[in-house]
């Protein structure tokens, strides 16, 4: 399956459907656009990010708009507001492997895992 990530939001308990998320591929200090896209109902994207056959040994980062999730969700969030886009830098080892990578997010904290 390859690549492939969910955003469940911990303030209302469900998935954080309509955030915006960018996947980039990273070299040292550069990052290239490879993606943009909206989660779904359910809080995923629509298709794996990368398949099996795609998906390269590398440095990846996912950018999750967090701040812009919550406005548009109603929350009044304190200016500047404490989380804006969280970004994961993680690391693809084994092509042959699945990697998820999910995110548990409120205004105010996140948590991130390899999942499976």
């Amino acid at each position: 399956m390859g690549l492939s990530t969910h955003v469940l939001d911990t303030m209302h308990g469900g998935p954080a459907a309509g955030m915006e998320v960018a996947l980039y591929t990273t070299h040292d200090e550069a990052a290239t656009l490879v993606k943009r896209f909206t989660l779904n109902a359910d809080g995923r994207s629509d298709a794996p990010l990368y398949d099996n056959n795609s998906l390269k040994a590398g440095t990846y980062r996912l950018v999750f708009d967090v701040a812009g999730y919550f406005k548009a969700r109603g929350v009044e969030l304190p200016q500047p507001n404490f989380l804006n886009k969280v970004s994961l830098d993680f690391g693809v080892a084994h092509t042959s492997q699945h990697y998820h990578v999910p995110l548990l997010v409120s205004p105010w904290s996140y948590s991130t895992y390899r999942g499976s």
